[in-house]
């Protein structure tokens, strides 16, 4: 991995890209690769129940009021680093991954719940695409779901009722004044934000979701966790890059071992990404 980062992600710096904009979600894809022909990376993910039904995933949730969360809820081949949330009338509602507890390192920190939620013997992160109040009642109409794609606005579930959810602007521009620290741009990601990142920043205390803007859009955000979990859709890029998307980077990351993340595109074309 440190092979492919390291010798196959510089030379992306050296290519001229015309301004990519997006005027809605029309996609929805997850994990980061320096080859978007490559395998197992800008994985298309299904946008309606059917589809994911027929993508081989398993409904392992209804959409119930006694659950910490809204929607009906999938995954495929037992893999919680990936759990997607579908309304009652069955489009795409949000994202979800979940973290074995006793991690090693004790990820997540106190600090860390919410956004992180207590689920069984997992520790559960969520992420909504449309007003959360609305999945398991209404739902979207099939013209709101034509007219938005993927979703309305973003939705960062914190608290173990959905309704505290931070609503992320969806123009860079609104993060102006706010705790959101920008970082660099990275092609094929966008430019990153980091939340109220700095230096001497505790590994305890890093918060575990980034957001990636191009054209001062909102087009995906991302899972940083700072553990060790396995999954073919998680991304662990060396420290010595870290640089690269974010500033200043936490010296704790620097020791702490290997970490986790994944790139959540709200865009059917991630490879068009500029800087």
């Amino acid at each position: 991995m440190i092979i492919i980062w390291s010798h196959l992600v510089l030379p992306l710096f050296s290519v001229s890209f015309k301004v990519f904009k997006i005027t809605k979600w029309d996609g929805l894809k997850v994990t980061w690769g320096p080859n978007p022909e490559a395998p197992g990376v800008f994985t298309k993910q299904p946008e309606t129940e059917k589809e994911a039904l027929a993508a081989g995933f398993e409904k392992i949730n209804e959409c119930e009021a006694r659950y910490p969360w809204k929607g009906s809820r999938y995954l495929k081949n037992g893999d919680r680093s990936l759990m997607l949330l579908y309304d009652v009338a069955g489009y795409i509602a949000g994202i979800q991954a979940q973290v074995p507890e006793n991690q090693p390192n004790g990820f997540p920190s106190t600090y860390q719940r919410p956004p992180f939620v207590k689920d069984g013997s997992f520790w559960t992160i969520t992420v909504y695409f449309t007003d959360p109040s609305k999945i398991c009642t209404t739902g979207r109409t099939a013209e709101e779901f034509k007219q938005q794609g993927i979703g309305s606005n973003l939705y960062i579930q914190n608290s173990t009722r959905p309704k505290d959810s931070i609503i992320i602007p969806r123009n860079e521009t609104g993060l102006a004044n706010s705790l959101w620290k920008k970082g660099p741009c990275f092609p094929m990601m966008g430019t990153h934000y980091w939340w109220n990142q700095s230096e001497d920043l505790s590994c305890d205390q890093t918060f575990p979701v980034f957001l990636f803007y191009t054209g001062q859009q909102l087009v995906g955000f991302g899972w940083a966790f700072v553990t060790n979990l396995s999954s073919p859709n998680y991304e662990h890029p060396p420290a010595i890059l870290y640089k690269m998307f974010m500033n200043p980077v936490p010296k704790c990351l620097m020791t702490s071992g290997v970490t986790t993340s994944m790139h959540i595109y709200l865009t059917s074309q991630p490879e068009k990404i500029t800087c």
